[in-house]
């Protein structure tokens, strides 16, 4: 087999793999016998079929299938044989492909990069620390009463938080324009679902009134024909209706989780459920902190360009999903969600698994299974049966490994640490998962 390389421009390299015609030729000569032995042909008796019509009826098809068989294994051969890392799979373009002959054919790929790790020095790393009071548990205990309550109509003026029902009608200069009406609107007053000014002309209206409102629409609003324009709204309040919490009684606790113990041990319940979501959100903020840090150390890296593309694609897939959508095969994703919106966080995605395995190599870490054990416990914790849940992840190999994996990059995140400058910073509950959002890896 004969083998060239040439290196394209930065990570891309071609292969021109040449492969001996007695190997294909031969492969063929092979398939072809075995299937002579049970094909049945009118005329032939069964494995009496001549291999010159057996070549004839099926040694095109064949020889696409042996080709395509050999191209794969001489490909594995080559880059084997040459030292290389492909990244992604190779995009394969024949040139000489006839029987009786050698066949040959290019591949171009790309290559993972070779890194140096560079010391993370002069990391400092802020750290939320918070503690969940009464006053947390209350404010969440009727977050939960709000979505379990219902809507009850009253005979007064609009206040903020109500909810209204209206009809509006917008008009521009006294036209109509596109989305600018609505019937049995249901609207709560200090939501800022609405344009500036809106909600705040209903508050004080009351069910039956009829008010005209002036707006402006904001520089930056979406449909850019109405930018900046000032517009005048009808509006016709038919209901102001307040928002009735729902009990704390059985019913709710049930709702959440909890069949026994009533309030105490519901409130137990959201306590602790509060406790680990702040935990997580500290441990999610300082992570993020030694990512940067560990980002910062390796400027300049050069990423394989199909690695960001099979991470934006799961990036797309992930948050067309979350948005409640269901992909279908005509469907174009990619217009409506564009590889522009993942990009950078893609490359940074890519960058910090290829470094992050770099480091576990060069650090001979190995997945601690006390670690493990406790970060699958921890995910059980929030289901009804714990015991089930931890079963089912070490019984699943791949879900194990995504565990062992979550648990190696916080061993890194931990030696890191070890070198870095700490800073407590006293913060609310609030505070401290707001800290965690803004910079998901």
């Amino acid at each position: 087999m004969r083998v060239s390389i040439e290196t394209i421009s930065g990570l891309e390299r071609r292969l021109t793999i040449g492969v001996p015609a007695e190997r294909v030729d031969g492969a063929v000569a092979n398939r072809l016998r075995e299937a002579a032995r049970n094909v049945r042909l009118p005329g032939f008796r069964p494995g009496k079929v001549p291999m010159k019509v057996m070549q004839q009826r099926f040694g095109v098809g064949v020889r696409q299938e042996v080709i395509g068989e050999v191209i794969s294994q001489t490909f594995q051969e080559a880059v084997v044989s040459e030292q290389l890392r492909p990244a992604g799979q190779p995009t394969i373009e024949p040139r000489a492909l006839e029987a009786g002959h050698d066949v040959e054919y290019t591949a171009t790929f790309e290559v993972f990069p070779t890194l140096e790790i560079n010391e993370v020095a002069g990391l400092t790393v802020a750290r939320p620390v918070a503690d969940v009071t009464d006053a947390d548990v209350d404010e969440i205990i009727e977050i939960f009463r709000k979505q379990r309550g219902s809507l009850e109509e009253v005979d007064r003026a609009a206040e903020n938080g109500d909810t209204v029902v209206i009809d509006f009608n917008g008009t521009r200069d006294g036209e109509a324009f596109e989305g600018g009406a609505g019937e049995d609107h249901s609207l709560e007053l200090g939501s800022g679902k609405m344009i500036p000014g809106f909600e705040e002309g209903i508050v004080g209206m009351k069910a039956g009134e009829e008010k005209s409102i002036s707006v402006t629409f904001p520089e930056d609003y979406s449909a850019e024909e109405l930018q900046g324009a000032d517009a005048d709204f009808a509006i016709t309040c038919k209901k102001v209706q307040v928002l009735e919490l729902a009990p704390l009684d059985e019913e709710l606790f049930t709702s959440y989780g909890v069949e026994e113990g009533g309030e105490p041990v519901f409130r137990d319940e959201v306590r602790k459920n509060m406790e680990r979501e702040l935990r997580n959100a500290v441990q999610s903020h300082v992570k993020n902190q030694v990512m940067d840090g560990i980002i910062a150390a390796h400027e300049g890296i050069e990423v394989p360009s199909s690695l960001v593309a099979q991470e934006i694609d799961g990036m797309r897939g992930q948050m067309f999903q979350q948005f409640g959508g269901q992909a279908s095969p005509e469907m174009d994703l990619k217009s409506i969600l564009p590889d522009d919106m993942f990009k950078d966080q893609a490359e940074r995605r890519v960058k910090l698994g290829l470094l992050l395995g770099e480091m576990i190599s060069k650090f001979e870490l190995r997945a601690d299974p006390a670690k493990v054990r406790e970060a699958i416990e921890d995910i059980a914790s929030t289901y009804q049966e714990p015991e089930e849940v931890i079963n089912w992840y070490y019984s699943e190999n791949e879900q194990l490994a995504q565990v062992e994996s979550r648990v190696l990059e916080d061993q890194v995140v931990e030696k890191l640490l070890a070198d870095a400058q700490i800073e407590d910073q006293q913060s609310s509950y609030q505070d401290a998962l707001a800290a965690a959002r803004p910079a998901q890896q």
